[in-house]
């Protein structure tokens, strides 16, 4: 063989080996990569089942809740919410008398007058007599006769006085003596321009509900007629509220209350109804729909132990509101 052919066949052989080697190479790599593989579709496998029993665990599955119990959280859920607004209601209003008894001189029930312990009955008839001598014997307390102040709903004057002023008045005289008073009083003559200077002196009282303090006529007795009944304010606020609801008279606006203490919804014939204690949402759609243009009207409403439901048509919607008070009145 020349020399030629022995490094022919050197090469060849030198590279059957070299491919024989890398062969095994790429075997082993492959195994190794298959087995790298296997490991991390092992893993994920594992983390998607802890994943999965992780959810399990945390997020209990849904349970079928019977309607009774739903509607018996509801039920407690308002009667908290409603708590609540009372709460705060009461002290708004605790908070209002409070200021209105510090501040107010006339809370509306009309200036009264109390007469000091040192003068009685007989300076008053007196005084409406025209007479000066029934201030004799009273000293330093001359000027303290008759001091203004607030009356209290208690101390209100009686019907029978306020009805029949002249009567009681009359029931005055023959009232002679006092401790602190002197001298006695001198015949009246009843009749000519002294009984007319007393008639209108009594109706200058300030008890007298028919009459100014100038003595003119204020308008017809508010006294109602011999056998009309009289309506408890309850039933004056249900046959108003029947009224409006018969009349389909249209809502013209709604005022809310702070705190929904008290809403005030005025009618088109005149009406004011105050609700107590206030439902934002509602007086909220009804202030709603009247921005928009449209007329919420009271279709009606029930009482119960003093307690309104009132229903509002708004178009084809209706609206419900519950109520713990309401007034109605012209």
């Amino acid at each position: 063989m020349s020399a030629i052919s022995l490094i022919l066949l050197a090469a060849a052989s030198l590279a059957i080996a070299l491919g024989g080697a890398a062969l095994l190479l790429l075997r082993g790599l492959h195994r190794e990569l298959a087995d790298l593989g296997g490991r991390v579709d092992a893993a994920v496998t594992a983390r998607a089942t802890a994943e999965t029993v992780s959810a399990t665990t945390t997020v209990p599955a849904a349970r079928p809740a019977p309607v009774d119990e739903i509607r018996t959280a509801v039920a407690e859920a308002l009667a908290e919410e409603r708590e609540r607004e009372l709460a705060e209601a009461r002290a708004f209003w605790a908070a209002q008398e409070a200021q209105d008894g510090d501040t107010s001189l006339l809370a509306g029930h009309g200036t009264e007058y109390e007469v000091s312990p040192e003068a009685d009955r007989a300076l008053l008839e007196a005084l409406l007599e025209g007479r000066l001598d029934g201030t004799e014997g009273l000293g330093e307390h001359g000027g303290e006769l008759f001091v203004p102040r607030q009356s209290a709903p208690e101390e209100a004057l009686s019907d029978a006085f306020a009805d029949h002023p002249e009567e009681a008045l009359d029931e005055l005289h023959g009232f002679t003596g006092h401790d602190g008073l002197s001298g006695t009083a001198p015949d009246f003559d009843d009749s000519g321009a002294d009984a007319a200077e007393l008639a209108a002196a009594r109706r200058r009282h300030p008890s007298h509900p028919d009459f100014t303090l100038s003595g003119e006529p204020v308008g017809p007795s508010p006294v109602p007629a011999a056998g009309t009944p009289t309506l408890a304010e309850h039933e004056r606020t249900v046959r108003r509220l029947t009224e409006l609801a018969d009349a389909r008279t249209p809502l013209m606006d709604v005022r809310p209350g702070p705190l929904g203490t008290l809403d005030i919804y005025a009618f088109e014939d005149g009406t004011t109804m105050c609700m107590s204690p206030g439902h934002r949402e509602t007086a909220g759609r009804l202030s709603d729909a009247l921005d928009a243009g449209l007329t919420p009207m009271l279709l009606g409403g029930s009482s119960v132990s003093g307690a309104y439901s009132l229903t509002f048509e708004i178009g084809e919607d209706r609206i419900y509101l519950l109520a713990d008070r309401v007034i109605a009145s012209l």
